[in-house]
């Protein structure tokens, strides 16, 4: 079978996106979805992303990790799906979509796409860590010289020991002024580092609000691939109206024989 795919990427975080809406892709093979993530032998992606129809909203997100499993949701990957979305003319410039973790709300501003994520109502504040699920969970850690630092090898250990089976995404986080923090991402799932991961600059917004670093309800992210931003609203120790913008653009787009 022939099926057509669109690469994109957010801030770095690629992705190879199908339309779904036939019911046509083969949803169970985790292979499948494992080869066509594959640098060396498929398209090449650190996820891919299913878009579906929806009766409640415009449409529906399935998001499968690199490694071919089903995951929770993915911040960039929501972003670009929206960017898909509007090229699929599913909406003009505002809409909801549904994924594992619930409704969400976009805009699209040229080749930024604003996302609305869910709400946050517990950060747990450790001695040298912060977690936080932001619709996938995440560990936080402030550290110094982070272009030095040992993403892999101190993601991994962090992921594998701490987290049991599940896991858990391992951001580190160091901070640039006020209200502006460099981050580097460990994403389970991909078992690497990635260029962004936009479940993981929500948390470090929030963590280095919650800790105290930031007064700002408004941070900005640095990440290897670019610039993501981070806006929300606080209270009674909850984030509310949390939203995740950035640009998301179409790489290319292609056919494969599957």
């Amino acid at each position: 079978m022939n099926i057509n795919f669109f690469k994109y990427q957010g801030t770095g975080n690629d992705f190879v996106i199908l339309d779904n809406r036939t019911n046509t892709f083969p949803k169970e093979n985790n292979s499948l979805v494992a080869s066509l993530c594959d640098r060396h032998f498929g398209v090449g992606a650190d996820g891919l992303i299913l878009l579906e129809n929806d009766d409640s909203s415009d449409f529906k997100m399935v998001y499968y990790n690199a490694d071919g499993n089903e995951s929770t949701m993915c911040g960039n990957g929501g972003r670009c799906i929206v960017a898909f979305a509007k090229k699929l003319n599913l909406f003009e410039n505002k809409t909801t979509f549904v994924a594992v973790d619930g409704l969400h709300h976009a805009e699209v501003d040229g080749d930024i796409v604003s996302l609305q994520m869910i709400d946050v109502d517990s950060v747990k504040v450790m001695e040298e860590a912060i977690f936080a699920d932001t619709g996938s969970p995440h560990h936080v850690e402030i550290v110094d010289a982070l272009d030095n630092y040992p993403v892999f090898e101190k993601g991994r250990k962090i992921r594998n020991e701490i987290y049991g089976k599940e896991g858990s995404n391992v951001n580190f986080v160091e901070q640039m002024n006020e209200d502006t923090f460099r981050i580097r991402t460990y994403e389970r799932g991909v078992e690497d580092e990635t260029l962004a991961c936009g479940t993981g600059v929500t948390a470090a917004a929030i963590a280095m609000h919650k800790t105290q670093k930031t007064s700002s309800n408004q941070v900005n992210l640095l990440v290897e691939g670019g610039k993501l931003q981070v806006s929300f609203d606080v209270e009674d120790n909850r984030y509310t109206n949390v939203v995740l913008s950035g640009p998301a653009q179409l790489v290319f787009e292609g056919s494969i024989q599957i």
